[in-house]
């Protein structure tokens, strides 16, 4: 069965698409309440350690660092509990990734779909 995982900005309208909504983010969006944002769970320790996110910063020519970096944080101890969890949900339905980040496409959401569909070595298993 081919996985279904799409990510996208926790900001944009939900769809029914979507299946389960996970949001990725060590901190919770800024200006977004939790009844509004409509996620199924959020999964804060499979996002990128504080000190990688703060290295990394959102530019857009540090990401192939920045995605190596965080596919090295996926295997390690603090990472792996909640990857193997998000490894699960992609199994068994439709999955929506979310993240506040503007790039989405330079996010770590864009790097954990990649990762969930097999595109890169697994090490959380």
């Amino acid at each position: 069965m081919t996985k279904q995982i799409k990510y996208r900005r926790v900001y944009e309208e939900t769809s029914p698409r979507d299946g389960r909504r996970v949001l990725v983010d060590r901190v919770w969006p800024r200006g977004m309440r939790r009844e509004e944002a409509q996620v199924d769970e959020w999964l804060r320790d499979v996002a990128p350690s504080t000190e990688l996110r703060k290295w990394y910063g959102h530019e857009s020519s540090r990401f192939t660092e920045f995605r190596r970096r965080y596919l090295d944080e996926l295997g390690d101890s603090e990472h792996r509990d909640a990857a193997g969890h998000l490894c699960d949900l992609a199994d068994h339905d439709k999955l929506t990734l979310l993240t506040a980040t503007k790039d989405v496409e330079h996010s770590q959401a864009a790097v954990l779909a990649e990762w969930l569909t097999g595109g890169v070595r697994r090490t959380a298993r």
